[in-house]
């Protein structure tokens, strides 16, 4: 029988103060840690739906008129503003209100 090199693995021997550990279950939307977000400029905005197909998240909704976003589930990934053909979407720093 082989001889171990190293003695198992004791988790007794770590401290219980390196850190804290999560006690509740804290719910985040993609909306709570973007950093830009997207404005439609809705003159320019001809609902093309260029920015609805391509939003990895779905977070464009359709108006009346114009396409626009919901701010809880956007991630404030910038794709529909690179991608829409017209410029109606631009993205601004996110900012605390």
């Amino acid at each position: 029988m082989l001889k171990q090199a190293r003695p198992r693995f004791d988790p007794a021997n770590i401290p219980d103060d390196l850190c804290a550990i999560g006690t509740e279950l804290i719910t985040m939307l993609p909306g709570d840690w973007r950093s830009e977000r997207p404005i439609v400029d809705r003159d320019k905005c001809v609902k093309c739906a260029t920015c609805w197909l391509l939003c990895p998240v779905q977070c464009v909704v359709e108006m009346p008129a114009w396409f626009d976003i919901s701010y809880d589930s956007c991630k404030g990934c910038g794709i529909c503003a690179t991608e829409c053909p017209q410029g109606a979407i631009a993205m601004i720093i996110e900012t605390e209100d």
